[in-house]
């Protein structure tokens, strides 16, 4: 029997492993996709807004040439220390639900059945997109998920969305040759999009390279157009492509069937927690990391909730040692 499951193996997954295993606990991960899954689906290149000591996890060392690393850098990293460790980790394995208590649980996947002690719960959110709920949102033309920008020259392209993900991608299929357009619910570029990237993005808006509607909504999207509606009336935008950029949230159901309530008095939905622990109201079962926010998923990141591992894997050891 396993003294704790992790669920999740992304870099507080991998934390959570690299902590709880120097504790001398035995200790396996399982994971729904691929090792740091929700890193393979970012951007090309992506550059993350941090230095490589905040991505750091088990005191590990991250090389990388650039000031802030990219994607790829962090790709090789984070395989790198799961593989210097040996952490025991069990990929492309989707857990269906959670049975038993603390010291006797027994994980139900789709490959059978697994025993542990304990579990930690560390999922993350970027596998669900906060849909838009308008018709069309389901045609292949639209994607939640931005790549690169280059199957994208000259095309007219949608971007639905004003945070971070949106402007750069705004950005970086502008200058490919595509004629961006973006939608904004609100009145101005979200005060949230980085210093050095709102101004760009802010001036390629005056200068008319990108097309932006403030105060706007989707109302439908077609084949070859999305309708919206502006301060002025209802409008028709010509395009090839959508990329409705407009966030992700933790999988609620599948936090449920493990038994994690949320906090009913926040509105983010954010699980029940002992802070010092990271233990839910269900003895045994911890969460760590970004799901820890909830639908509020700014609260945590890769820099503040690794360390959540050293919480988790304190208290269990405390625990096997009284």
């Amino acid at each position: 029997m396993l003294d704790v499951l992790i669920i999740g193996a992304g870099p507080v997954g991998l934390a959570c492993a690299l902590e709880t295993q120097r504790k001398d606990l035995k200790v396996a991960i399982i994971e729904k996709g691929a090792l740091v899954n929700s890193i393979i689906g970012y951007p090309t290149n992506m550059e993350f807004f941090s230095t490589p000591d905040l991505l750091e996890i088990g005191g590990y060392p991250f090389p990388t040439a650039h000031y802030k690393p990219l994607r790829e850098d962090a790709l090789d990293y984070y395989q790198r220390v799961a593989r210097s460790e040996k952490l025991d980790i069990r990929l492309h394995e989707t857990v269906l639900k959670l049975e038993g208590e603390q010291g006797n649980f027994t994980i139900t996947t789709s490959k059978g059945e697994i025993p542990t002690r304990n579990v930690i719960v560390a999922t993350g959110f970027y596998d669900l997109p906060n849909p838009l709920g308008v018709p069309g949102e389901d045609l292949p033309h639209v994607s939640h998920y931005y790549k690169e920008p280059y199957q994208h020259v000259l095309q007219n392209v949608v971007v639905i969305g004003a945070k971070n993900s949106s402007a750069k991608a705004a950005l970086q299929m502008t200058r490919a040759g595509a004629k961006v357009t973006l939608i904004v619910r609100g009145p101005e570029i979200s005060s949230s999009v980085k210093y050095w990237i709102r101004p760009d993005l802010v001036n390629r808006i005056a200068e008319g390279r990108i097309t932006a509607h403030f105060n706007t909504c989707v109302t439908a999207i077609r084949p070859d157009a999305v309708d919206v509606l502006t301060p002025d009336g209802p409008l028709t935008i010509p395009t090839d492509f959508v990329y409705a950029l407009t966030g992700y949230h933790p999988d609620e159901a599948l936090l449920g069937r493990l038994g994690v309530e949320p906090d009913p008095a926040d509105e983010a939905r954010a699980p029940l927690f002992d802070p010092a622990t990271h233990e839910t109201t269900r003895p045994g079962l911890f969460v760590a990391g970004t799901v820890c926010g909830g639908r509020a998923t700014s609260r945590w990141f890769i820099e503040n909730g690794r360390h959540h591992a050293r919480l988790i894997a304190a208290h269990l050891a405390a625990q096997v040692a009284a």
